[in-house]
């Protein structure tokens, strides 16, 4: 077994870090699904984007992505900021690339309670019904592509999620990569301790949230002009019903919220690393207040079935590193990860 932390300094903006391989220079498809999430009414969005010339399918490049607490997956993962998604620069080195939308999310369903007025309802999309999510989409991909397990990829409470699903199912991960993990808390969750169904979040929020943590002399550089307002637009856009209100808001499901309360504030993991027996990364940015490096440092010796297991730690970027300046250092940690076992 192998334990590594590794100090990576910032890159520039452009992320084609890696020289791509001559068998990748295909043009890439992009397909989009309706997945039924095996409760009445629900549907999960996925998208998928990969080489055109690409006919053959591996456990070791085909990748599922999940978001975590406020934002859907296909506008951050997806988003061509200086005319490059993330997942066109992996699908653009030979990767079968997919991103979901959790339920209560971007293009995914959202659950019926979330027309109502948030106090109505008790949190929604809970841990567990997220993970069960998660596993729809996963069988979707697995038997469509015809391949026996996957790459799982979070972000955020999507590592938590995509912890618990790789300790569950060990036989059905190839390899998992948590990006911004979070663990144990003392405090409030970052997003917030609203009641109710939902929280309604606005752009002003979200910036301000963004760049917490980071030294003021570095705020103007941090995020390339027009990059957060594109995001915003776009993801904000995926919530009509919000976008009528004054200010504009993002409906955000609560249930994170109370996993908070329940299971990290209270000191209970949502998910035991040691059961976990797939390869894998733990990458963080220096500047993370929501998901701090120390929570990474505490996951990392838990990993102990873990071959391979490793953290990198990203300089000058927060949280939301996928999408400032030095995103290509980002791109390229997990990159190396997920190459050196596919070549």
């Amino acid at each position: 077994m192998q334990r590594r932390a590794v100090l990576a300094a910032p890159m520039l903006a452009a992320p084609l870090l890696l020289p791509s391989p001559a068998s990748a220079q295909a043009a890439l498809v992009s397909e989009e699904f309706m997945v039924p999430s095996g409760d009445a009414g629900i549907e999960l969005f996925l998208r998928n984007k990969r080489p055109e010339n690409l006919t053959s399918f591996s456990p070791a490049r085909t990748v599922l992505f999940v978001h975590g607490a406020t934002y859907p997956a296909h506008t951050s993962f997806d988003l061509p900021l200086g005319g490059l998604s993330w997942m066109d620069y992996m699908a653009g080195r030979g990767f079968d690339v997919w991103c979901l939308d959790l339920r209560g999310y971007g293009r995914s369903t959202r659950p019926p309670e979330m027309a109502q007025p948030p106090e109505a309802n008790p949190p929604l999309v809970r841990g567990e019904t997220a993970v069960a999510d998660i596993a729809a989409a996963a069988a979707f991909i697995r038997e469509r592509r015809g391949v026996p397990r996957l790459i799982h990829m979070g972000w955020s409470w999507g590592t938590a999620l995509m912890g618990r699903f790789a300790a569950d199912n060990p036989t059905l991960v190839e390899r998992l990569v948590l990006y911004a993990p979070v663990w144990l808390r003392e405090g409030a969750s970052p997003a917030g301790d609203q009641p109710g169904a939902y929280r309604l979040v606005t752009q002003a929020q979200a910036r301000e949230r963004w760049l917490n943590g980071v030294p003021q002399a570095a705020r103007a550089n941090l995020i390339p002009g027009g990059w957060f307002e594109h995001w915003a637009g776009v993801t904000w856009a995926t919530d009509p019903e919000g976008l009528r209100r004054t200010p504009s808001a993002l409906r955000a499901p609560n249930g994170v919220l109370q996993d908070s309360r329940e299971y990290w504030q209270a000191g209970r993991p949502f998910w035991e690393p040691g059961r976990v027996t797939a390869p894998t990364l733990l990458v963080v940015g220096e500047w993370d207040r929501d998901t701090p490096p120390s929570m990474a440092f505490t996951i990392l010796p838990l990993l102990t079935s873990s071959p391979g297991r490793r953290m990198v730690l990203l300089g000058e970027g927060t949280h939301t590193m996928l999408m400032e300046r030095n995103r290509g250092a980002l791109f390229q940690a997990v990159q190396v990860f997920l190459e050196e076992a596919s070549a």
